[in-house]
């Protein structure tokens, strides 16, 4: 990646993007790897409160999987179709995949590390123990032994491999054992696989505080599997597969159809990676790399137990003085004082989850919506939600009552089309108008549309327009904020908006709205320009930026062009970032920040100084091709001076040189600072959002 001092040598780049260097980008992909090392960085840290240590690491594993299933599907991909161009930093797909396994490896190796070296022995002297088969006392293999019995043996299907019986596919991210059994009559040796049920827990509980792998248990009763037969050796395996659906929306006639048919066929998907434990003999990983295909760099030999994602369960034991502090959600002294609605009319509300309730804010005015007689119509959006989510229940309520009501369901949300696919059956049964948005495009903005007759005989349009999920469950450990309106603009913005994504509208220019993809990308571009213009005139320029990732080449050209303009750029990105700052001459304005906690930032807000009137947004768009140009997106203008001034307090604390953070160099390496040269502990900035009452209440301003 080099120094900021190689830079200056390298080749220059002519076009839009001026004379900037050609190495000004860094791998989307290894900066998203990054990113899931700054988890484990968590997970590793003694700080943090142990149970809160397992749950990183399972976060880790998840990640990991994803990334996987995504990324690296997508790289292999573009080899296998013959779309092997090179990226934006000229490396070729090839070059990518083998930097990926080798990061991957070594984080994988970490993670093991941190389990068994750090996590596990701080567990067992809290008296929580992950034990393996052998571990396990007389009375326990008792009890294990019912249980298989009981529970599991009905549940498996052992597959040999001979001439008869070809070797079984191996879905995606399932666990299982490979077996080794000689036929002690004929002096035959076989191959056998065997499948971990996915209706059994990762973790099986042995009471007390411990757990078992639930492929010791399988693996202590093999004898039962293959009476008769002498097991010789068995090893724990798992595949991870391309999980990426592929839908030609112009050439289908049922969307929802089409996608369940490639839900059916992800299962099915090539391989991207082999996991298997470390002491595997070499006999048994050569039956498993030729029977599936992997190749050498797909194959990642790590200590056991794989799959640390099921430390989820462990992480949720009730030892509260293993765990982070309850939260306890602030309400809005404005609603408190006053109906929901007279309180939203007299003045936008700005919330921020989850500091402040989403069930008290959100969740209560669907709620109210749906109940309320003077309520005619409901239009909502809907990307990801909970499996007992309260804001269907409203909608469908809504709907029952008689209101129009109607639904953007994206069913295209990754990892979520079989949930949104059920969910906009009910909602369809229950009589609401469900859409499925633009051909072509993911509609990913967060938006809520309520249309009520008030007492004064005034039909008006109360909206919500958030950073985040209509999901309560993740809503309490992701940090989002909402804006609720019914400022008549507003109003209007989002009436266009529904009728572009449920009729032909191209409605492309709004009023307090910037959306994609017609018209988010110029708008910020604009916004960018418009720094350098009031810089080079002596005003106030300043740009700061909070998004989850930040990859889109033509916005991060346009950042170095502002720092070379003498423009300061603040930078807080949680995950990937192919921007370099600190580079001579190129981005010396522009500092990268990146803060990860017991909370997920996944808030984006785009400040823009203007002169001294500072132009805020929040919204639904990170800075990615496919957010700005393949998704419909939507940013909002804060115009209430106390709620962007909140907001820039909030931007300059995140960005301050006294609070812990992630801090990036210009090679892409990340540096976590938590003290300062005296020694004493950064400020740690959720804690201080869950502490500070001005903080967290935004809408009393």
């Amino acid at each position: 990646m080099g120094d900021p001092a190689s830079v200056s040598a390298e080749p220059v780049v002519t076009g839009q993007s001026g004379d900037l260097p050609a190495d000004r980008f860094l791998d989307r992909e290894e900066g998203w790897l990054r990113f899931n090392q700054r988890v484990l960085e968590l997970a590793e840290d003694a700080q943090i409160p142990l149970l809160e240590r397992a749950r990183f690491l399972a976060i880790f594993s998840s990640n990991l999987d994803e990334f996987f299933m995504v990324r690296v599907a997508g790289l292999k991909r573009r080899l296998a179709t013959g779309v092997a161009v090179t990226s934006a930093t000229r490396h070729h797909p090839g070059e990518l995949l083998q930097r990926v396994s080798d990061v991957s490896r070594e984080l994988m190796l970490r993670q093991a590390r941190c389990l068994h070296e750090s996590v596990a022995p701080a567990l067992a002297e809290a008296g929580i123990r992950i034990v393996r088969w052998d571990d396990l006392g007389a009375d326990e293999q008792a009890r294990m032994r019912a249980l298989f019995h009981g529970s599991v043996y009905p549940l498996l299907t052992p597959f040999a491999v001979d001439p008869a019986h070809p070797f079984p596919y191996i879905s995606g991210r399932s666990l299982n054992l490979a077996v080794t059994v000689r036929d002690p009559r004929t002096g035959r040796t076989m191959f056998a696989r065997v499948k971990m049920p996915s209706a059994l827990p990762r973790f099986i509980d042995l009471g007390g505080d411990r757990f078992v792998p639930t492929e010791d248990v399988v693996a202590g009763h093999l004898s039962v599997l293959f009476e008769g037969m002498e097991v010789l050796e068995h090893h724990a395996f798992r595949v991870t597969r391309n999980a990426d659906l592929e839908v030609d929306e112009d050439e289908t006639d049922d969307l929802v159809q089409s996608l369940e048919n490639e839900l059916r066929r992800r299962r099915f998907g090539p391989l991207v990676r082999l996991e298997v434990e470390e002491t595997i003999s070499e006999d048994v990983l050569d039956i498993l790399r030729r029977e599936l295909g992997a190749e050498e760099r797909e194959v990642y030999r790590v200590p056991g137990p794989l799959n640390l994602a099921g430390l989820d369960r462990i992480a949720d034991l009730p030892r509260p003085e293993l765990r982070f502090a309850p939260v306890v959600p602030a309400e809005p002294s404005a609603l408190a004082q006053d109906g929901f609605f007279d309180a939203v009319r007299s003045g936008e509300l700005l919330v921020h989850h989850p500091y402040e309730s989403f069930t008290t804010t959100t969740e209560r005015f669907l709620a109210l919506a749906a109940a309320d007689p003077a309520v005619v119509a409901v239009k909502q959006t809907l990307y990801r939600t909970s499996g007992d989510s309260p804001i269907v229940e409203s909608l469908i309520e809504a709907a029952r009552a008689g209101k129009e009501v109607v639904v953007l369901v994206e069913i295209k949300a990754r990892f979520d089309e079989q949930n949104n696919i059920l969910w906009a059956r009910k909602l369809e049964e229950a009589g609401c108008h469900v859409v499925y948005g633009v051909v072509g495009l993911k509609t990913h903005c967060k938006l809520a549309l309520v249309v009520r007759r008030d007492d004064d005989g005034v039909l008006r349009r109360y909206c919500h327009v958030g950073t985040g999920n209509y999901n309560p469950s993740t809503a309490r450990v992701y940090e989002d904020f909402g804006l609720l309106s019914a400022e008549p603009e507003v109003g209007e913005d989002l009436s266009d908006l529904f009728n572009h994504l449920t009729g032909f509208s191209r409605k492309s220019e709004y009023r307090r709205l910037m959306v994609a993809p017609t018209g988010l990308r110029d708008g910020l571009l604009h916004s960018i320009r418009r720094e350098m213009d009031g810089h080079a005139r002596g005003a106030p320029a300043r740009i700061r930026i909070k998004v989850n990732s930040l990859v889109d080449e033509e916005i991060v050209d346009a950042l170095y062009q502002a720092s070379r303009a003498g423009v300061p750029v603040d930078l807080w990105v949680r995950g990937s970032c192919v921007l370099r700052p600190g580079l001579e001459g190129v981005s010396e304005t522009i500092r990268v920040r990146s803060i990860l906690g017991r909370f997920l930032e996944h808030s984006r807000i785009f400040v823009f100084e203007n002169g001294g009137e500072p132009q805020v947004w929040i919204g639904s768009a990170d800075l990615m091709p496919r957010n700005l140009d393949r998704r419909v997106e939507a940013l909002i203008r804060i115009e209430d001076p106390a709620q962007r001034a909140r907001l820039v307090e909030l931007m300059d604390l995140a960005m301050a040189e006294g609070t812990a953070s992630w801090r990036m160099a210009p090679d892409g390496t990340w540096e976590r600072a938590t003290r300062d040269g005296a020694g004493e502990r950064l400020l740690e900035l959720q804690s201080a959002l869950r502490g500070d009452r001005h903080l967290r209440s935004v809408a009393d301003g």
